[in-house]
């Protein structure tokens, strides 16, 4: 058994509504009723009466609710009490990130604040989006760094999450150069002859981006898909080799642009392109979470920075 099973359950007790659980879970409807049913697999009884609308427990649901709420606790009370006593950890950050900006922004990132605050012991937890959240909501981090889209938004309650904007960042579409340095592919292509397209999969965050930037495009993309994976890393490789177009983040294609080894696959226009916000969450310190003296300073420094750059002209990630 997971213990997010056991929140998943107490949130629908409390909801009593699988979407509106769903959503504060930060998952979609079908996988949060699969959790759910894999509790009521590992219990051997069902919890949830299936034969009414609105939702409504059985007789054995409402028996566990009561264990579910004392197990839980004690799990996280288990946690607390060994976390605190783990004297590093109060002076090391604990970090969550998708996999992307692990590569292309933390690196220089922590670089500038080891320069720029102080020296920093971090620990960094490269993750997809949905689990990052989850790092941050159950208590597993102490930041969390991840792209954000008023399209796609990252769900978390600002009354008790603080979030800054690091940055911004523009996911484009790119190929790799031919003898002349020229890109191998270009948008849109055509019915008779459609572009191979290196995807992202449907469980990605990226991937969620590129279908806004299909979905709005003036002029419709001919892709036929060739390859997929979750990973921009894993695309940008196969772009290399000349297998197709790939949506990158402009950070994670910074050095091989330079040297022509990829290239602007859309004409060097802003059709075919969509711009993120890169943020920072911390969840709000409080009498009950008081978090750690170093993520407050350091949370006092960015807010400062912020403050002092305030008027200042927006810089793209790729010229950090």
């Amino acid at each position: 058994m997971e213990t997010k099973w056991l929140e998943d359950f107490i949130s629908l007790v409390e909801t009593n509504n699988f979407s509106r659980s769903a959503a504060l879970r930060h998952v979609t409807q079908p996988a949060f009723s699969r959790r759910i049913q894999s509790l009521e697999n590992w219990l051997g009884t069902d919890l949830i009466d299936r034969t009414s609308y609105p939702t409504r427990l059985t007789p054995a649901g409402i028996v566990f609710y009561e264990q579910a709420l004392e197990m839980l606790s004690k799990i996280n009370g288990a946690r607390e009490m060994l976390r605190s006593k783990r004297a590093a950890a109060q002076t090391s950050i604990d970090l969550a990130v998708p996999h992307t900006l692990s590569l292309t922004f933390v690196p220089k990132w922590l670089t500038r604040l080891e320069q720029d605050f102080a020296p920093i012991r971090s620990r960094l937890m490269a993750l997809n989006v949905h689990d990052a959240v989850l790092q941050l909501v159950e208590g597993g981090c102490d930041l969390l760094l991840c792209y954000h889209h008023p399209r796609q938004p990252v769900q978390l309650d600002p009354g008790r999450y603080d979030m800054l904007v690091l940055g911004h960042e523009s996911l484009r579409a790119y190929a790799r150069c031919d003898k002349n340095k020229v890109p191998e592919f270009t948008l849109p292509g055509t019915k008779r002859a459609p572009l191979p397209f290196l995807s992202y999969t449907n469980n990605a965050y990226l991937g969620r981006m590129v279908e806004l930037i299909l979905s709005d495009a003036r002029t419709p993309l001919h892709l036929e898909p060739h390859y997929e994976t979750d990973m921009a890393e894993g695309l940008k490789m196969m772009a290399l080799e000349g297998r197709g177009i790939a949506f990158l983040p402009e950070s994670a294609v910074t050095r091989e642009l330079k040297q022509k080894q990829l290239a602007r696959a859309d004409g060097d226009t802003s059709d075919w392109e969509i711009e993120m916000e890169i943020r920072l969450y911390r969840e709000r310190p409080s009498s009950h979470r008081r978090g750690k003296p170093i993520v407050e300073r350091l949370w006092e420094f960015l807010e400062s920075q912020q403050k002092h750059a305030g008027g200042k002209r927006r810089v793209p990630v790729s010229e950090r």
